[in-house]
């Protein structure tokens, strides 16, 4: 049988975990996390981390493999997932990948476009300003700095904004220069599974998830990482808010 790499993806609370372990025990194989927030290992109830039972049900990779403090990036993911698959491939025909990320997701199924890493030290001044200044900062960079991407790339989405001008300090070029579009090929066979629910369902999962969230302690959580809310891991959907209120710029109803 050839190796067979199934992907199981879709939105939040939709039951890709599940869905994974079940998949997992029929194939007798192990799981690769590609959420890009379940690798850290100070991160636990707001995102969604699957429970103790469920890791010791079925081998996990990438979940509490890093931490806040390091820079993990799609391309790190890439790499490090490629390795894992190929060492259960050794013992399986089946790798089970689940989440949650989409660029991770493209990055182990097509690979990525080599692009220039910047300093950790500018990373660092980057974010750092745009924690002060805010998005408008990085709309004026990129205006003057990289009009390219500008006119063409996300400029909602400052993330990749801060991405664009790491690139354009490290190389002197545009970030969208370094695209080929080319996909990598890859000695296994891939799968991909969406998994969907109607929306007044998803919507029902995710409300009752939160409720859980609260109870099992988020806000206390999100208390004890306040300190760290400048870091690229904690620019995150629950931490962020709760953030938010804890330095009271909005209620906890809210």
């Amino acid at each position: 049988m050839n190796k067979t790499c199934i992907i199981i993806a879709g939105p939040t609370a939709v039951g890709k975990t599940t869905t994974a372990i079940e998949l997992a025990n029929y194939f007798k194989t192990e799981i690769i996390s590609s959420d890009s927030r379940q690798c850290y290992r100070e991160l636990n109830i707001g995102v969604a981390k699957p429970s103790p039972q469920q890791l010791a049900s079925v081998p996990h990779h990438f979940i509490n493999s890093h931490s806040i403090h390091d820079d993990v990036s799609a391309a790190e993911f890439e790499t490090f997932a490629l390795n894992v698959a190929n060492k259960v491939f050794d013992k399986s025909d089946i790798a089970v990948i689940v989440g949650g990320t989409g660029l991770y997701i493209k990055s182990f199924c097509d690979g990525l476009d080599d692009i220039p890493a910047a300093s950790v030290y500018f990373k660092k001044e980057l974010q750092q300003r745009y924690q002060e200044e805010g998005i408008d900062w990085l709309t004026k960079e990129l205006a003057e700095k990289d009009p390219r991407f500008y006119e063409h790339g996300e400029m909602q989405n400052p993330h990749r904004m801060m991405r664009a001008l790491e690139v354009m300090y490290a190389s002197g070029r545009s970030i969208l220069s370094f695209y080929t579009g080319q996909k990598k090929l890859r000695p296994f066979n891939i799968i991909k599974v969406a998994l969907e629910l109607p929306r007044e369902y998803l919507y029902e999962n995710i409300n009752t998830r939160t409720e859980q969230m609260m109870n099992l302690g988020l806000l206390n959580e999100a208390k004890e990482l306040l300190v760290y809310k400048s870091l690229k891991p904690l620019h995150t959907v629950g931490y962020r808010e709760l953030f938010a209120h804890l330095e009271g710029g909005i209620s906890l109803e809210e």
